[in-house]
């Protein structure tokens, strides 16, 4: 019999920080400049240089740490890491160990209908690397230096996560909290948001961790399931095959969809960690604690309730439109402007996020505004266009621009609701189906739907369906 098996994952996030300047200098943080054209000698590392910490960071920090419950340490100090690799200059990198800017606290997700309270260790601040380029560079390789020294908050889960499903979700939520805030924004692509996560599996009862191994630099959602699919299932034939798994860093290689080991797991004490002699300690004042709590916006969870005490939406709903607050804007907009919460639910999440999703654009640039869709939900709620109708109106609204009226106007798209001309369309479409009658009359109901489709064929779906049906109905009782 086999054993069952259990995945035991934490996330170590790293987000960079929304700041105009890095972290120890006034270097620009500006994605996609020239290579090392954001550097000065505190950056690339240069003797006898002090660096000087950027408020700013410290405030984000402070903000992340507040909407995820933390505890804000009053007293806190950066440490060097020393290790050495090409992309750091100073052969350490300066970031925060035994005494981070913050401790604890808890994310919820939702998968499945199902709450899940995600605990965290600490978030603390340090500085980037820079860029080792390897592509296109012929025998060589070469260094950019521009993200040394952005500032980056290192959020690191608890063990509490079980399933590659809970890890992208616990991303997502991360995510959508981050840019709420406006401290970071969330582009992986360009790798402002990244993760590590550690796995180790363990039979399913067993209190005691497995041995765990760590995924570097994963930068999609997609990929941090697609690697943590692959490392679980590996661990679990190597431990049922009799082997042992090695504490070691793999890397996630998206083309194959398999990890490979990289180097054996260092420890903490290899980095040889001592607090940075060039940095004073932090100290965080109440005064100022207390004004960073009293200016935080409504957050995603809190968003999510009151998007269903107030609009009555189902829990699914209301996460997938809290999870952006450009998504629960315009949802809002739509909303205030008149559309039925459900219905304006349905329509952004079903047709428009194909269309954008097709297009590859994103929300803020999506061609259709909210006071067009809220015009065409008015349009379907007084009977001048089906539901039928109104998908072909949506789309003809995404591509040209216009609104829901200049459509209809433009397309004759108008519903049909003369009971004289649907009587009309009805009875040719009885005349012409005697068999579907027939069987119809002997009990057969589900035809019901077969003439309804006739005589919506015959009047190019213009026909007002509730009316059909009850034509329909009314004259195959009397036959």
């Amino acid at each position: 019999m086999s054993i069952r098996y259990e995945a035991v994952i934490g996330l170590e996030v790293h987000a960079q920080m929304a700041t105009e300047t890095k972290i120890f200098c006034g270097c620009s943080t500006k994605f996609g400049s020239e290579p090392n054209s954001q550097t000065c000698p505190v950056c690339i590392g240069m003797p006898g240089v002090l660096p000087v910490l950027n408020k700013k960071a410290v405030e984000y920090s402070v903000r992340t740490g507040l909407a995820v419950h933390s505890t804000i340490s009053p007293y806190s100090r950066f440490a060097r890491k020393n290790y050495f690799y090409p992309d750091l200059p100073k052969g350490y990198q300066v970031s925060q160990y035994e005494m981070p800017i913050c401790e604890g606290g808890h994310l919820e997700i939702i998968l499945d209908g199902e709450v899940r309270r995600i605990g965290l260790t600490r978030i603390h601040m340090e500085e980037d690397a820079g860029k080792n380029i390897h592509e296109g560079t012929g025998p060589h390789s070469f260094v950019d230096l521009n993200r040394a020294g952005t500032p980056l908050m290192e959020i690191v889960s608890e063990p509490d996560i079980r399933s590659p499903q809970e890890a992208a979700a616990y991303m997502k939520k991360l995510r959508s909290v981050l840019r709420c805030l406006e401290v970071c924004d969330g582009n992986m692509e360009q790798g402002s948001l990244r993760c590590d996560a550690n796995v180790s599996v363990r039979p399913v009862g067993q209190k005691e961790l497995g041995v765990k191994v760590e995924l570097k630099n994963i930068n999609s959602f997609r990929f941090v399931e697609k690697a943590l699919e692959y490392e679980i299932k590996r661990q679990i034939m190597v431990v049922e095959d009799g082997g042992k798994i090695l504490q070691e860093t793999r890397l996630f290689e998206p083309a194959t969809g398999v990890t490979h080991s990289m180097r054996s797991k260092e420890e903490a004490h290899d980095y040889r960690y001592f607090p940075e002699p060039d940095l004073v300690p932090i100290e965080v004042e109440k005064e100022w604690l207390d004004k960073i709590a009293s200016s935080l916006p409504e957050l995603p969870d809190a968003k999510r309730e009151r998007f269903v005490s107030a609009y009555g939406l189902p829990e699914y709903d209301a996460e997938l439109l809290t999870l952006d607050t450009a998504t629960s804007e315009w949802f809002e907009k739509v909303v205030r402007a008149g559309g039925i919460p459900k219905s304006v639910s349905n329509w952004m999440m079903v047709e428009l996020m194909r269309l954008l999703n097709e297009d590859g654009m994103s929300l803020e640039d999506s061609p259709l505004k909210p006071d067009m869709l809220a015009g065409m939900l008015k349009l379907m709620d007084n009977g001048t266009i089906s539901g039928k109708i109104a998908k072909t109106v949506f789309e003809e609204m995404y591509k040209t621009g216009k609104d829901a009226g200049t459509v209809v106007r433009e397309k004759g798209l108008v519903q049909i609701s003369d009971s004289n001309a649907l009587e009309a369309a009805v009875d040719d479409v009885l005349i012409k189906s005697p068999d579907e009658v027939e069987r119809f009359r002997a009990g057969d109901e589900k035809l019901i739907s077969f003439f309804v489709g006739q005589v919506m064929k015959a009047t190019k779906g213009k026909a007002n369906p509730g009316m059909v049906n009850e034509l329909l109905r009314e004259k195959l009782t009397k036959m």
